[in-house]
């Protein structure tokens, strides 16, 4: 059916088409094996020698969804980071809240002066005695790598706020470090780098262990983009009042009325975000129900 066949990737690259990808990224997503079979089939019915990744993908994301909203939500991921934008700091208020709900203190876009400039952080993260400079590099399009350059300049940044803070904190002892997320991928030599100097790098798929997509996936915080029952403008106007995160739209109406979503529609945008969100919320009434008792 479609034995080596030669698939497009968004950097142009040609590569074989790999069943196998498809089925970890539908699993993933949380889809059951039913689900599954059938996409996988009607897919390998549907793609020709040279199809774009990203028509595969639309494939598969449009089957996923006439059965189920929040998994294809899951599905839509690694895309619906990309929406957050035109600007980047969406992204930026979004790492910071993933971070906080860690037990980070954040604060985002801080103006701080460092030993010989003053820089514009994205992030400063802090726990206990430990500080974070976090620089946050949005991308929105995909086959784009976060390539050496990058680190090599955040971590002469870094250096130089670094210097300041500890002149700053004079007799106390603080552990200071410098790191870089990003919604793509690092380059080999980016990895290497930040390895050699100590730098803490978080990419989509990187580290193995930590990455931006696994620390989404366990922790459920998934961005409002995600949703499927929204459309490209009222992501956009929920953005624009800050909400990043579907679980705070989650029984909270006027924020969607707010945004002009249709009473027909909230009651659909808000089931989604509580079946993305589900074990946030069973985590909370876990806690709750430890407190009570007490």
């Amino acid at each position: 059916m479609y034995t080596n066949l030669l698939v497009t990737k968004a950097s142009g690259e040609k590569t074989q088409f790999s069943e196998k990808k498809l089925r970890m990224s539908l699993q993933r997503a949380g889809a059951s094996e039913e689900q599954i079979k059938f996409i996988t089939k009607e897919v390998g019915n549907k793609i020709f020698e040279g199809i774009s990744t990203k028509e595969i993908y639309k494939l598969a994301f449009t089957l996923l969804k006439e059965s189920s909203r929040h998994l294809a939500a899951r599905y839509h991921l690694k895309q619906a980071l990309m929406e957050l934008g035109p600007s980047g700091y969406p992204f930026e208020k979004y790492v910071a809240e993933i971070l906080k709900y860690q037990g980070y203190q954040t604060k985002v876009g801080e103006i701080v002066q460092g030993q010989c400039v003053t820089h514009e952080i994205d992030v400063i993260a802090e726990k206990g005695d430990h500080c974070y400079m976090i620089e946050c590099k949005y991308h929105n399009l995909p086959g784009i790598f976060c390539d050496v350059k990058i680190p090599l300049y955040i971590q002469s940044r870094f250096k130089d706020v670094e210097a300041q803070w500890i002149k700053m904190a004079a007799h106390v002892t603080r552990f200071y470090q410098g790191w870089v997320f990003t919604n793509t991928k690092f380059s080999i030599d980016a990895v290497q780098y930040g390895k050699c100097v100590g730098l803490n790098l978080i990419g989509w798929d990187y580290p193995v262990k930590g990455s931006l997509r696994e620390q989404i996936d366990t922790l459920g915080l998934y961005p409002i983009t995600c949703l499927t029952s929204l459309t490209k403008a009222e992501k956009g106007r929920l953005l624009e009042k800050k909400i990043v995160l579907c679980k705070e739209i989650y029984n909270n109406k006027k924020l969607l009325e707010a945004s002009g979503i249709k009473q027909s529609r909230i009651y659909t945008v808000m089931k989604e975000a509580e079946q993305l969100c589900a074990h946030l919320f069973k985590e909370k009434e876990t806690k709750n129900s430890i407190i009570n008792e007490h």
